[in-house]
């Protein structure tokens, strides 16, 4: 008896360490090897509160730099140094809550192989992406549906704002529909957990940065689906938010200090005039309005000045790249972000993964306005570093106007040439992404009042232009919608549940203009696949005359020359007049149709189409 009370006396006079619950370590874990060996653990009890601010780590080739305890006493911040020597393995973390040492297990992981070669590739001008929204795109497994205990309990298909059960089994089941249609990367808008009371199905209102959504299928189907496109030579983007999170998202309902999102004395709205970022007679007011501005009262606005903040964003851009074999990231609502934050993070991720690539969204009116937030060649006091972005100038005041107005000194496909040639305000325009349409713009087919043969030029234009083409899930079977609201542009793919009548991934149902669209964009992607002038080569194109504008695409093996007339009148083609680039060829073969012509004659192309013919000597 005596014995055993003496042992009760000594353990209450020792620090008791116990396996800790309820805490939770962003990144959740990180790799060997690393050029980011730097790292802020951002350490959160869900339970008790944090009674000191001493972490310990008892790991080799772990050392702990500083700490620091947050107003919330449920948070910590652990800076620590990971030496180039470190072994993977288990890290046992040690915490105190209520004296007692509380022991946390995180890992330190091996790094995936290939950095460049098998992900991390890159995405160029000889890729083609697919931009889905998985919620929107097929339904392959029933079960994961409705989640239990999260929020959004919806499941109607016939509510344009409430869940459709699309997840990315749905997508791994029609990887072969997708390859054949020649694309070889695919984009998803943000597939981590919105676990928001409603508005989930488009992802950017995310409340765990470290969670892939389970109605997708989780982190399980993501890094299934990642490791399906790279056994195909396809590629992966992900989709990164900096600008926001959802209301519901940890650091907004359980706050590690008021300062994390950028507060007003009452709701204040973005004004979304990016001039004020660098109109020389601007005022701060406007800048400060513009960026720190809320999105929506459900999208905090993050703040990237704190630095606890920001380091939290560059490490899980990184954390998703390594973790699931990401080629490409896209940035979203990127001028809303605070540049030099933006710049930091650009820089932090090429470190790591030097082929990577980076485009931005940015959805703007004017092309100086777009190419300064991308690296480009204006002298201006801020320098973006940002490789790409979404070229919206070349829809906007481009394809659209092309196809839509009447030609004119400045109008119809006037337009087009002249945003096109405003490139050289860019360093790298081969990189920007085209696209006729997306989750945010109304679907081109009814933006050129549902006329198959406008779209059939959109497509052909989309292909052959300098860039990357980014199609929009749907649109190759003339999906259409005006986003009035944006929900109407959201619809789901045809086929993409066992219900549907029509079938887009095997043909039922399809009428002739929808087949026919999408046997040009199979025939011309794949075309495009092995054309080394459409995917590497230059570009060269003549002013527009009366409508009919042409343009080339050449290398020193291969010449295509593209024709296309947006008049609503037959004209006439004579070779000879374009003779810089046609001079020594005698016949071009169109590629969709396989019409061959010689260049020796004259010809004439239909009102409103497209050729595109590789020529022959």
């Amino acid at each position: 008896m005596k014995k055993r009370i003496f042992f009760y006396l000594v353990l209450m006079c020792c620090t008791f360490i116990v396996n800790a619950k309820n805490i939770d370590i962003y990144p959740t874990n990180w790799w060997v090897g690393m050029k980011t060996n730097s790292i802020q653990l951002l350490i959160r009890s869900t339970g008790e509160a944090f009674s000191s601010a001493d972490v310990l780590i008892n790991y080799s080739g772990i050392k702990v730099l500083k700490t620091h305890q947050f107003s919330n006493k449920r948070y910590l911040a652990v800076d620590i140094l990971i030496s180039p020597d470190a072994l993977p393995g288990n890290v046992s973390i040690e915490v105190i809550q209520k004296g007692k040492k509380q022991k946390i297990n995180w890992s330190l992981n091996s790094r995936r192989p290939g950095n460049g070669t098998l992900y991390g590739q890159g995405v160029n001008s000889a890729d083609f992406i697919d931009l889905i929204m998985v919620d929107r795109f097929s339904n392959g497994d029933p079960t994961n549906d409705r989640v239990k205990g999260m929020r959004d309990q919806s499941l109607d298909r016939n509510q344009m704002y409430d869940r459709h059960g699309g997840d990315l089994q749905g997508v791994i089941n029609n990887l072969d529909y997708l390859q054949g249609l020649g694309i070889t990367t695919l984009w998803f808008t943000p597939v981590m957990e919105n676990d928001m009371m409603n508005r989930t199905e488009h992802g950017y209102a995310i409340t765990d940065h470290y969670k892939i959504d389970a109605r997708y299928g989780g982190d399980t189907k993501y890094k299934e689906l990642s490791n399906q496109l790279h056994q195909r030579g396809m590629k992966l983007i992900f989709d990164a938010v900096y600008n926001h999170f959802g209301l519901y998202h940890f650091l907004e309902q359980d706050q590690p200090e008021n300062d994390w999102v950028h507060r007003w004395p009452e709701y204040t709205q973005t004004n979304y005039r990016e001039q004020s970022l660098f109109d020389p007679y601007g005022t701060k007011s406007d800048q400060k309005k513009m960026s720190d501005g809320w999105f929506d009262k459900i999208m905090p606005d993050i703040n990237q000045d704190n630095p606890y903040m920001a380091n939290f964003l560059i490490q899980n851009c990184i954390w998703h790249i390594e973790t699931f074999g990401i080629d490409g990231v896209r940035l979203d609502t990127y001028t809303y972000n605070d540049l030099n934050f933006a710049n930091r993070c650009n820089q932090a991720i090429l470190n790591e993964f030097p082929k990577m690539t980076i485009f931005g969204e940015i959805m703007v009116h004017g092309v100086a306005n777009q190419a300064y937030f991308e690296q480009n060649n204006m002298d201006t006091p801020f320098k973006s570093n940002l490789p790409s972005v979404v070229d919206f100038q070349s829809l906007y005041y481009g394809i659209i106007p092309a196809l839509t107005q009447p030609f004119g000194w400045t109008e119809g496909v006037n337009k087009l040439y002249y945003t096109l040639s405003s490139d050289f305000l860019s360093k790298n325009p081969m990189q920007k992404v085209l696209l006729l349409d997306n989750h945010d713009e109304p679907r081109f087919f009814s933006v050129v009042g549902e006329n198959a043969e406008k779209q059939k030029i959109g497509f052909q234009w989309l292909l052959t232009c300098r860039g990357i083409p980014q199609l929009y899930y749907g649109s190759e079977v003339l999906a259409k919608g005006f986003k009035a609201p944006d929900g109407l542009v959201r619809a789901d793919f045809p086929g993409g549940w066992a219900t549907d009548s029509k079938n887009a991934f095997t043909g039922k149902g399809l009428t002739d203009d929808e087949k026919s669209t999408q046997d040009l964009v199979r025939k011309l992607a794949n075309f495009r696949k092995t054309s080394s002038a459409l995917t590497t080569g230059k570009m060269m194109h003549y002013i527009p005359v009366d409508g009919l504008y042409v343009y080339f695409r050449y290398d020193a093996t291969q010449t295509i020359m593209c024709i296309m007339n947006t008049s609503n009148a037959q004209k006439e083609i004579d070779f000879q007049k374009y003779d810089e680039r046609s001079a020594g060829f005698s016949s071009g073969k169109n590629v969709i149709t396989d019409e061959n012509f010689s260049l020796s004659k004259k010809t004439s192309i239909p009102a409103m189409k497209m050729w595109i013919l590789e020529l022959n000597k």
